[in-house]
């Protein structure tokens, strides 16, 4: 038996004596656990799984003719076969099993329809839109394949690929990989160790860019030359109200009171609604929209939603105009949180403005009613219009309405 244990090799297994007529001699990987290659009379290589299983019963699993199987596929599926066996499925045995057994596109599929955060609610649909982009461009290529034939480094490759030019994806999809594994798990459609699981996360660095004084006249003048109007007041009330993009997207007029000079929110990122307090500029904008309305929507878009989606092209066309470099519509938010410390506000004014949650900060925000909030916000807006050079004292300059 021992000369029959051998490092499989090319020149090694092309070299193997033939047995003599009517025998069959069987070697041994020297890399691989249970990996035997089997070499009959007439010259035929074949390789196969040797171990024994919980009972204590042999079992043997055919994998392929060598050549045509080659010695680093057979390893591969050696391993695969192994940690099947590891976890009490027989490959032999248990075939129908294994032929039903969930994929990883159904498991994808089942998460997005039952999964529920720690509150208790089900994934939002801005949730799930996120989920299937990031799935279908990084996941998607495996959606057939069994849960049980992933390994670690399966998606440590993934990560590792991915995070060459895009770290922060990288982590995300990681992250979002892992939680499928740990659905799988409590819905018991998966058993063993989670294979994205412990994969360390590329570092990352917060973004902390908002506009700057010298920057606001150009991005106002800007604004004011965008032809569509809908997109300009978008992108005027992200501003003027901080509020997160999906939400001012899915702004309804039924939500907005313009005796109090308030928007309720029914439900924000983080699981809680929301009353944004709207400044005299934010005020006129909205009614300035509110004699076009037609339908509920703030911003009406042509998609399904009803609602505007991804205005990526104006954004785009705005900075071009502007002259301004990476700067997201995200950053419109942390521009007026920005503005609003410059201007004196104490962080948890900012946090209430913004519907920021810190369990450390929850219980000071509770207490804060919208007035001081309210001055903060007019506070810092009037700076904002004021360095932009569309705003003196307590003047108000309105942006036209474009006509056509």
């Amino acid at each position: 038996m021992a000369d029959n244990k051998i490092n499989f090799t090319k020149a090694a297994l092309d070299a193997l004596p033939l047995p003599e007529a009517g025998n069959r001699a069987t070697y041994h990987d020297t890399k691989t656990n249970g990996l035997q290659l089997r070499v009959t009379s007439n010259g035929a290589k074949t390789f196969s799984l040797f171990r024994r299983v919980k009972n204590g019963s042999p079992e043997r699993v055919t994998l392929g003719r060598y050549p045509d199987m080659t010695i680093e596929q057979a390893r591969t599926e050696t391993t695969r076969l192994n940690g099947l066996l590891v976890q009490g499925i027989n490959p032999n045995t248990d075939a129908r099993a294994l032929k039903t057994e969930t994929t990883l596109q159904e498991l994808f599929d089942d998460f997005l329809q039952h999964r529920r955060n720690k509150r208790g609610a089900f994934l939002s649909e801005k949730t799930k839109r996120s989920y299937r982009y990031d799935f279908g461009l990084y996941l998607g290529k495996w959606g057939k394949r069994k849960l049980s034939q992933f390994k670690d480094t399966d998606f440590g490759k993934l990560h590792a690929e991915i995070g060459k030019e895009h770290p922060t994806t990288a982590n995300r999809v990681i992250a979002m990989a892992s939680s499928l594994f740990g659905y799988a798990a409590e819905r018991k459609l998966f058993k063993g160790a989670n294979p994205a699981h412990g994969i360390k996360k590329y570092p990352e660095t917060k973004r902390d860019r908002f506009l700057q004084s010298d920057e606001l006249p150009a991005f106002f003048t800007a604004l004011a030359e965008e032809a569509n109007d809908t997109l300009r007041d978008y992108f005027l009330i992200s501003l003027l109200t901080g509020a997160r993009r999906s939400n001012v997207q899915e702004m309804q007029w039924s939500q907005i009171n313009f005796d109090r000079a308030e928007w309720r929110i029914p439900t924000t990122k983080n699981g809680e609604p929301q009353t944004v307090t709207l400044s005299a500029e934010a005020l006129e904008i909205l009614r300035n929209r509110h004699t076009d309305k037609a339908g509920g929507w703030v911003f009406p878009g042509q998609g399904a939603s009803g609602h505007l989606v991804e205005p990526k092209k104006a954004w785009r066309r705005v900075l071009d105009r502007a002259g301004i470099d990476d700067l997201r519509i995200h950053d419109l938010r942390r521009t007026l949180g920005s503005w609003q410390a410059k201007t004196g506000a104490s962080l948890a004014i900012v946090g209430k403005s913004l519907n920021h949650k810190s369990p450390s900060t929850t219980a000071i925000y509770a207490r804060l009613d919208l007035d001081p909030v309210r001055e903060s916000v007019d506070r810092a807006t009037g700076a904002i219009l004021a360095a932009a050079g569309l705003k003196e004292a307590a003047d108000i300059i309105p942006m036209k309405r474009n006509k056509g």
